[in-house]
C-alpha cells in the first residue's frame, strides 16, 4: 500500500492517505494540479479534472489547523475514519473499509474501530474536514457538480443526438489517452447502455484509425443460462459485428453473493447480486486473459435516463424521479435526513458494484455514463415534459421507453445506425436464469411487486449478517 503521509508542526495531529497513486486515471492534469484544483476557492475547478480519482488535498492553516479537502468521481468510492491519539486527531483516508480496519489496527488503535464509523465521501463534493482536536469535526459538503436541469427541447431527435453525441465524445477523450495497442473488453449483455458503449468504442477506434480487432464484446452465462448471450449475438449479428462477441461461461458455484458481500462491503440485494455476477465474469476473464487491463461497461445509463421500475420503490413517485437532480446518481443528497453518512446514496453507493471486483482482480473499468459531461446532457432532458407528469402523475411507460428511443435515434442522427433496442433487463438477470438464481440469492430471482420486497428484506438481513461479522 503506497501511502501519503502529512503532519503538523502547529497541532499534533496527522492526515494518512492509503488510495494508491497509481488508481488515479487522470486525463487533463497531473494529481498535484488537480490537488490545488480541489483547494481551490472555487470548487467548480474540480470540473477541469477529467478521469477517475479520489484525492485527498491537505492545507495548514496557522488559525485554523489542518484543513483536509476530499474528493471523487462517481465511478469509485472514498472512505474517511478520525481516530483519537494522545497526539491528537488522526485521519484515514481509503478506498475500502477493511483497509481502514488493518491500518487502525496496526496502530494498537483497532479497538476504535466499527464499520458504522467510517465515511463516505459523497460524489459531486468537495468534503471538508478541520483536523484540530476534539470534538470530532462536522464534515462539510461543497457542491462542485451542479447542471442544469431540463433545458433541452422537447425533441427526442435533439436529445438523442446531444445524449449519444456526448458518449461519443467521452469515448474519444478516454481512446485517445489509452495506450494504442491495449485490448479493449466491453462487458456487454446487448441491451442498450453496454451496446451503446460498444458501438462507440468501436466507432471511435476506426475515426482514430485505430483497428478494431483489439476490441473484445465479453457476454455472461452463468450454468448456460440467461438470455444475454442470446440477445448479445442477435445484437451484434443486425451490426455485423458478430466477430467482435467472446462468451464467457461460468458454473453456477462461481456465483457467490457472500463472497460479493465481502468485496463490495455492502448488503443491498440488488448491488450485491450485481456484483456476484461481475465477479464471477472477471474471476473467468483474469484466468483466461493473465494481462488485461482495460474493460468498459454501460454503468450508469440507467440513472442518467432514470430507467428503474419506480413501483418497487414505495418513496417514490415519477414526480420526485424526473424532477430532483441527480436522485439515481446521489439519493436524497447529502442535506436529506436520509442521507447515509457510512454509504452516501444513489449510484455514489452503489458504484462499488463495478468497481470493488475490477480493484480486486486487477482491471480498471470505465463507464462513460458516469462521467459529468455525459451526465450533463442527460440532467438537461425535459423528462417532466416528455412523460406528462402533472402533479405526482405520470405516465410510466413512456419514461421506460425514453432510454431505447433517445439513444436509438442518437445513433441514427449521428451515426446512420439501426441501433437494436431489446427489453430491460438487469446484468444479472440477463446472465443467470431463474432458477439457478434463486438458488444461489436464496430469493424468487425474477420475481417483482410485493413478493419480491418481502423476500428482499430477509435477504438483506442475511447479508448484512455476514457484512458484520466481517468486522464485529
Amino acid at each position: 500500500m503506497n501511502a501519503h503521509l502529512t503532519s503538523s508542526h502547529l497541532y499534533s495531529q496527522s492526515v494518512i492517505d492509503l488510495v494508491d497513486p497509481a488508481t488515479q486515471q487522470l486525463c487533463s492534469c497531473d494529481i498535484d494540479e488537480a490537488k490545488r484544483r480541489i483547494l481551490s476557492e472555487d470548487p467548480h475547478a474540480i470540473l477541469g479534472i477529467e478521469g477517475s480519482f479520489a484525492l485527498t488535498a491537505v492545507e495548514e492553516n496557522p488559525e485554523n489547523g489542518v484543513i483536509v479537502k476530499l474528493a471523487r468521481s462517481l465511478d469509485r468510492p472514498m472512505r474517511y475514519f478520525l481516530a483519537k491519539q494522545v497526539e491528537g486527531p488522526y485521519l484515514i483516508v481509503a478506498e475500502r473499509i477493511d483497509e481502514i480496519r488493518t491500518h487502525l489496527e496496526e496502530l494498537g488503535l483497532g479497538e476504535q474501530f466499527h464499520p458504522s464509523y467510517t465515511r463516505m465521501v459523497p460524489a459531486h463534493h468537495v468534503t471538508t474536514l478541520q483536523v484540530i482536536g476534539c470534538p470530532d469535526p462536522q464534515a462539510t459538503y461543497t457542491r462542485f457538480f451542479d447542471p442544469p436541469h431540463a433545458t433541452l427541447p422537447v425533441d427526442l431527435d435533439a436529445i438523442g443526438e446531444a445524449y449519444v453525441g456526448a458518449l461519443l465524445d467521452e469515448v474519444g477523450s478516454q481512446l485517445r489517452s489509452a495506450t494504442a495497442d491495449e485490448p479493449l473488453g466491453v462487458l456487454f449483455s446487448g441491451g442498450v447502455d453496454s451496446g451503446a458503449v460498444l458501438l462507440a468504442v468501436y466507432r471511435r477506434l476506426l475515426d482514430l484509425g485505430q483497428s478494431p480487432s483489439r476490441l473484445k464484446a465479453f457476454t455472461l452465462s452463468v450454468a448456460g443460462g440467461g438470455e444475454d448471450l442470446v440477445q448479445a449475438r442477435e445484437f451484434l449479428r443486425r451490426l455485423d459485428l458478430e466477430m467482435l462477441l467472446e462468451p464467457i461461461g461460468v458454473t453456477a458455484d462461481a456465483v457467490d453473493p457472500l463472497r460479493a458481500v465481502e468485496v463490495i462491503e455492502d448488503y443491498k440485494p440488488r448491488d450485491v447480486e450485481c456484483a456476484a455476477v461481475v465477479l464471477a465474469l472477471m474471476e473467468e476473464l483474469r484466468a483466461r486473459y493473465p494481462g488485461w487491463l482495460h474493460l468498459f461497461d454501460g454503468d450508469g445509463g440507467d440513472e442518467n435516463l432514470k430507467d428503474y421500475p419506480i413501483e418497487e420503490n414505495p418513496e417514490l413517485t415519477i414526480r420526485s424521479v424526473v424532477s430532483n437532480s441527480m436522485l439515481y446518481h446521489e439519493g436524497w443528497g447529502v442535506d436529506a435526513l436520509k442521507h447515509s453518512l457510512t454509504y452516501s446514496g444513489g449510484l455514489s453507493r452503489g458504484c462499488v458494484r463495478g468497481y470493488a471486483p475490477a480493484r480486486k482482480l486487477g482491471f480498471q473499468v470505465s463507464s462513460p455514463f458516469m462521467r459529468p459531461q455525459v451526465i450533463q446532457v442527460a440532467e438537461s432532458i425535459p423528462f417532466a415534459d416528455l412523460t406528462d407528469v402533472v402533479g405526482t402523475t405520470g405516465d410510466h411507460d413512456k419514461l421506460y421507453s425514453l432510454k431505447g428511443e433517445i439513444v436509438r435515434r442518437g445513433f441514427r442522427r449521428l451515426l446512420d445506425i439501426d441501433f437494436p433496442v431489446f427489453p430491460k433487463r438487469r446484468f444479472q438477470e440477463g446472465a443467470v436464469d431463474a432458477t439457478v438464481g434463486t438458488e444461489r440469492f436464496g430469493a424468487p430471482f425474477l420475481a417483482r411487486g410485493a413478493e419480491r420486497a418481502f423476500a428482499d428484506r430477509a435477504v438483506e438481513m442475511r447479508y448484512r449478517r455476514h457484512f458484520e461479522a466481517l468486522h464485529i
